[in-house]
């Protein structure tokens, strides 16, 4: 039997749609007109409110809606030492046309160290306001290799790619064990990279940066597996496959059938938070390699478009699933956060408070209060 709890059988992925009042106090701070302190002060109430809305609508894994962030991951990867954003990867979608804009990508301008907890004070707040299980989200640790590979990462700094993983892991564990000392048994990692090399694109696109897209996966497992193989017995880790998640918009597309083996056998998380709500993701027969003791969180309620799913479709489909694996091994969550960027996706708060609802609804008319 997997751990399920958590995962819980209604699950999310983390980010929620920033308030007007919370974006207008971050533009506020841009235009210095009003201090760091202030705009936390603003945050702090703005994420107090949220709580309370995810507790009332009955999840029991809860986030600060990644409120004091405007990106999911550059806000947390730019405080590692030796890390630089700048440029962007090409998307095999009509994002650059659509949104006019497509993934950042990080570059390795030093050594990288973890010289100040990163989440620990983010944390604690949220620790403080909930009833339920407080969740932490960090990206992937791949992302700062994938995106602009060996060409990326600074030849003087890391002339041994080893010693560059190695220091990239260290970095993590220091964060994570951090995040562990303050009470935090929850993380889950995002991770669009796993997912970006189930697309020809994309695969093509490491080709060309000198990776060999059928290795990496296996890489990328070790990396990872680096950072959480010695972990406490109670500290649940996930990780969040995403193709992309801005404005409604995505960036890469293909099933999990050239990593699924990989993905489930040889990396060693708790569960797998996976995109689910449309074509992009190809069908469920990858879900075939998910060994007994792992859990699966099935993304089947969009939060790219407003329109509500019905409950029995998403039974349905969660049925069609479970001739893969079993059912007692599955959850159930939105297929990725509702607001990646504080940009947010093009749907309403009544909108995804309605999704969140019915996530909630639909698990407890499949696997009742377990």
């Amino acid at each position: 039997m997997p751990k399920i709890n958590p995962p819980y059988r209604a699950d999310h992925v983390g980010s929620l749609l920033r308030p007007k009042a919370l974006l207008k106090a971050r533009q506020r701070y841009q235009e210095k007109e009003i201090s760091k302190q202030d705009l936390r002060s603003v945050e702090d109430l703005h994420i107090s409110e949220v709580i309370k809305k995810q507790e009332a609508v009955g999840l029991k894994s809860i986030t600060d809606g990644e409120f004091r962030r405007a990106f999911f991951h550059l806000d947390f990867l730019e405080q590692l030492a030796g890390v630089t954003v700048k440029g962007s990867i090409a998307a095999s979608s009509d994002a650059q046309d659509k949104v006019g804009f497509t993934p950042p990508k990080l570059s390795v301008t030093g050594k990288l160290r973890h010289v100040k907890t990163i989440q620990v004070d983010d944390f604690n707040y949220l620790k403080s306001q909930v009833n339920q299980t407080p969740k932490v989200s960090i990206p992937s640790p791949t992302m700062i290799h994938f995106r602009g590979g060996r060409k990326a990462i600074d030849i003087e700094a890391y002339p041994d790619m080893d010693e560059f993983f190695e220091d990239l892991a260290q970095c993590y564990r220091d964060e994570i064990n951090a995040l562990y000392q303050s009470g935090c048994r929850y993380i889950q990692l995002d991770d669009t990279n796993l997912a970006y090399l189930c697309d020809p694109k994309m695969r093509a696109g490491a080709l060309e940066r000198g990776d060999e897209p059928n290795e990496l996966p296996h890489a990328y497992a070790a990396l990872i597996n680096s950072v959480i193989d010695d972990r406490p017995t109670d500290l649940t880790v996930g990780v969040h496959l995403c193709r992309g998640n801005f404005r409604s918009t995505w960036f890469a597309e293909g099933g999990y059938e050239p990593i699924a083996e990989v993905l489930f056998n040889e990396l060693n998380v708790d569960a797998y938070f996976l995109e689910y709500d449309d074509e992009r993701s190809g069908d469920f027969a990858p879900l075939r390699f998910v060994p007994d003791d792992k859990t699966v969180v099935l993304g089947l309620v969009t939060t790219k478009l407003p329109t509500l799913e019905l409950s029995r479709d998403l039974i349905q489909r969660i049925k069609e699933a479970g001739q893969y694996m079993p059912l007692e091994n599955m959850c159930l969550s939105p297929q990725c956060g509702f607001s990646s960027t504080l940009h947010g996706n093009e749907i309403s708060e009544d909108d995804q408070w309605s999704k969140l609802e019915l996530v909630v609804k639909t698990s407890l008319e499949i696997w009742g209060d377990s």
